[in-house]
């Protein structure tokens, strides 16, 4: 007799994928939910991840290689200066990336170059730098031994050149420059004259802030005195031109002298 027969047979255990039909319709549309939540929750993450890498990506390019470096520095206004001593004075590596540059002090050490007065850098993508120059007017002439320094309406000396320019008045002084009060008293007492004293001047000079003087045609002179009133005083020397006077005196513009 056969000990097994009384034995049941062992059952084996096997994972069977139900089908669809198996599922209740309920419990599929719940499931769907359920994946459709867990997606949009899941989504501005993953976007803004893919954002920020796109915007690693782009600032890896622009900030840490030279794919948008400068290789152009342009310069517009430039007649005192030269493009060469703009792009000297900007101090700008080649290939050096566009993003970083630093565009104020970029400006600050062009301006630095006297004959600008002022300076503009933007740039221009993907590879230039833009320089826009305002470059320093002058409105007279300081002779400086067989030179001529130019300087402009706030006194800067920005030019020395060996011959007088044309067109500039003549004004005799010490130390121009900004800082320099005979200098300011100088150009505000140039400022004040009317065109007929324009056209007479010789030129103007400066001895001291109440010793000014202006030295017109044919050997005549006008003593000016200090720099107030001149609107006064311009009056009044254009209105005695016309008299024979070696010296005219209106540092007092209420009681003119002359002889």
């Amino acid at each position: 007799m056969d000990g097994g027969a009384g034995r049941r047979p062992v059952r084996r255990w096997q994972l069977v994928r139900a089908g669809s039909d198996a599922v209740p319709a309920s419990t599929r549309r719940f499931m769907a939910r359920a994946r459709r939540r867990r997606m949009r929750a899941a989504l501005p993450w993953a976007v803004a991840g893919g954002l920020l890498a796109v915007a690693g990506l782009v600032a890896w390019t622009l900030l840490g290689t030279g794919l948008f470096g400068v290789r152009e520095v342009r310069v517009e206004g430039a007649e005192l200066v030269t493009a060469v001593q703009v792009r000297d004075a900007a101090g700008v590596p080649d290939g050096a990336p566009l993003a970083r540059v630093d565009l104020a002090a970029l400006a600050g050490r062009i301006g630095a170059l006297p004959p600008v007065e002022r300076v503009t850098v933007t740039r221009d993508w993907p590879d230039a730098l833009v320089v826009r120059l305002t470059e320093r007017t002058g409105v007279a002439v300081v002779p400086r031994g067989e030179q001529f320094a130019v300087v402009d309406a706030a006194g800067v000396v920005f030019r020395t050149v060996p011959q007088r320019p044309g067109g500039l008045p003549l004004v005799r002084l010490a130390t121009p420059g900004p800082e320099d009060p005979d200098t300011q008293a100088g150009l505000e007492v140039l400022g004040a004259l009317t065109p007929e004293l324009l056209d007479q001047l010789v030129e103007l000079s400066v001895e001291g802030l109440a010793r000014i003087s202006l030295k017109l045609q044919d050997d005549r002179t006008v003593f000016w005195g200090d720099a107030t009133r001149g609107a006064d005083k311009a009056r009044v020397a254009t209105a005695l031109l016309d008299q024979d006077a070696a010296r005219i005196d209106v540092s007092a513009p209420d009681v003119v002298t002359f002889r």
